[in-house]
């Protein structure tokens, strides 16, 4: 042992560990990392505890074990059977003579137990069901020739969509596949077939992503003491990973947020051993809670919690729970601010992408005061975690929002170059060229004077979209190999402009599966009339949005709306857009009561 005071042992050297170990340095807690060399723990907290090598090697494990007097994770895809062995049986220690080794027994926390349930998503599931916690209803998937089989039935049960989950392994995202509907069935068991464990689950039609983190004690018998959550979260996900937290959640009542908290509270009293433990919950319409996934460690959704509840972080209180040092009168988790949003830094197309980004946070001459840049050491890598910045308001999180707008905009600027690059990832994997999430297609390019003030709106809305010309009469194949493509790359919406018989929008509508918006076109004759019959009268069965005559403006806002229901940054444009318009209005109001109406329009007339 080394010193008197006792070591933790940590499983995993990443982010966490790192801030685990940042929090750990001012409070003399000494820890030993079991990771790589160079991994970001070890880069700030240097000593002659830590173990070189893999975290799933149970040698390596062992021996950290005979260093330490107890055990934690940073992830929870470790061996279990071995940490299992050394809480119940022991590790071998040199022995005071130094003339042969004993057995000691070194505590895992939290529990073996539990990071062995979490790490099988269906179990954990099917366990909190059984405990009167509510989660998504699902199926286990058969393996083998019956799969494909297993995973209609599993359309038949729960209709589209449903999403199709890899039980073990799956982090980020990865070993999950939303099935939208029939077409999407064949490239599920394509893309999930080589995977072990597969489970169906019931889509939740969600209206909110909530996140709690918990902080659970007991005693050195394993009985629960107490649990204490922290303020509940509202986490925003894109490609299916975290990219923004807001706390507190927006737009939602007190009796959510409580609910919320009392369910993650139920989860973690469930569970099995001392730290803290991310709950991932749903919030629906009739605001019920769901619980989506929980993770048995300090998390992404409670990095706000360094700057916005220093008293009792999340990593402090992951190392006082683990030592027993957490008070009998309990832990303050209440935030010092009103407000907090924990803003991810993901890895550009380029390895210097986010260097604006961070620049800009660390402006001192800019508008930001209370915003604090943690960066993880980490090599950049397209969509790696490569740090975190958190702003604290006093004020609402709405008028915190306004104010690092400028942040989130430099984000979704970094993720749009991302998505839409052509560099190779260092897997040598090539990424797809740039995906056009609307294709604005016309019949003519005398079409294109009224289509551009559509293109104005998707330019200012940051919308990466697609220009082409295809008659549905004179290019018959063309358009029909045009709809194809669009239905094939993953583009969202489709506006196509036309005039005179306008067949082109209604064409594309019986060809595509996606939203198909029609801008009729003012034609010399009829003044657009015919073409707004033509696409709006469309037979029952093929649906075609309609706007009005040469109104591209509202076919491309109507767009962003649609994107909006899968990228909440659009969402979020959308609602500052409107709140612009309003504010328009408001001004003017005040003006013409200020000057009168004849002023007023003498100032109009004068523009």
């Amino acid at each position: 042992m080394a010193g008197k005071k006792p070591v933790i042992g940590l499983l995993g050297g990443g982010q966490l560990g790192r801030m685990l170990c940042e929090a750990a340095g001012p409070l003399g807690i000494p820890i030993a990392v079991l990771d790589t060399e160079d991994c970001p723990a070890k880069q700030a907290n240097h000593n002659n505890l830590h173990v070189a090598g893999s975290f799933k090697d149970p040698e390596k494990i062992k021996l950290l074990a005979s260093r330490c007097d107890v055990l934690t994770v940073e992830i929870e895809h470790v061996e279990t059977e071995v940490l299992e062995e050394i809480a119940t049986k022991g590790v071998e220690v040199p022995s005071a003579d130094g003339k042969g080794t004993t057995l000691k027994k070194v505590p895992v926390h939290p529990s073996w137990k539990t990071i062995r349930l979490i790490q099988d998503k269906f179990r954990q599931k099917e366990y909190f069901s059984r405990n009167g916690i509510p989660v998504a209803e699902q199926i286990a998937i058969d393996s083998g020739e019956e799969r494909a089989d297993s995973i209609d039935e599993a359309a038949w049960k729960f209709g589209f969509p449903f999403m199709l989950k890899s039980s073990k392994g799956s982090y980020d995202g990865r070993g999950n596949f939303k099935v939208t509907g029939p077409e999407d069935l064949k490239t599920a068991i394509k893309q999930m077939g080589k995977l072990d464990d597969l489970y169906a689950e019931k889509w939740v039609p969600f209206e909110m992503e909530l996140s709690v983190m918990v902080l659970r004690t007991e005693d050195d018998d394993g009985d629960l003491k107490a649990v204490y959550p922290y303020p509940v979260v509202e986490t925003i996900h894109e490609d299916s990973i975290c990219t923004k937290v807001f706390y507190p959640p927006r737009n939602i009542p007190d009796d959510a947020k409580k609910q919320a908290q009392k369910v993650a509270c139920d989860v973690v009293e469930s569970l099995w051993g001392r730290g803290v433990f991310a709950v991932e919950m749903f919030l629906l319409s009739n605001g019920h809670i769901v619980v989506n996934e929980v993770a048995p460690r300090p998390h992404n959704s409670g990095h706000f919690t360094i700057e916005a509840v220093p008293q009792m972080s999340q990593y402090k209180a992951q190392l006082y729970s683990i030592l027993d040092r957490i008070p009998t009168k309990g832990a303050n988790l209440t935030a010092r601010v009103p407000s907090a949003i924990m803003l991810n830094i993901l890895g550009g197309a380029q390895a210097t992408s986010h260097d604006k980004l961070v620049e800009l946070a660390e402006n001192p001459h800019g508008e930001f005061t209370d915003v604090y840049v943690h960066l993880y050491g980490k090599e950049s890598r397209p969509g790696r975690k490569i740090g975190h910045i958190t702003a604290t308001g006093l004020s609402s999180v709405e008028n915190l929002a306004e104010t690092v707008r400028p942040l989130i905009e430099a984000m979704d600027a970094i993720r749009l170059e991302r998505i839409g690059s052509d560099i190779p990832t260092k897997s040598q994997t090539a990424r797809p060229k740039a995906i056009p999430l609307v294709a604005v297609t016309m019949g003519s390019d005398s079409d294109l004077t009224t289509m551009a003030a559509g293109l104005k709106i998707l330019d200012e809305f940051h919308v990466p979209y697609d220009v082409r010309i295809t008659s549905a009469h004179r290019t018959p194949h063309h358009m029909m190999q045009f709809a194809a493509e669009m239905s094939k790359c993953g583009c969202k919406v489709i506006i196509a402009g036309a005039g005179g018989a306008a067949h082109l929008p209604g064409m594309l509508a019986s060809e595509v599966h996606i939203p198909v918006i029609g801008v009729p076109v003012k034609a010399s004759v009829l003044d657009g009339v015919d073409s707004l019959h033509s696409i709006v009268q469309m037979p029952r069965g093929i649906p075609c949005a309609t706007v009005g005559i040469g109104n591209s403006t509202n076919a491309a806002l109507l767009a962003v709306r649609i994107l909006g229901g899968a990228y909440p940054e659009y969402a979020e444009r959308m609602r500052r857009y409107q709140e612009r318009m309003k504010t328009e209005v408001l001004s003017k109001d005040e003006r013409i009561q200020a000057v009168g109406w004849q002023r007023y329009l003498e100032g109009m007339q004068s523009k």
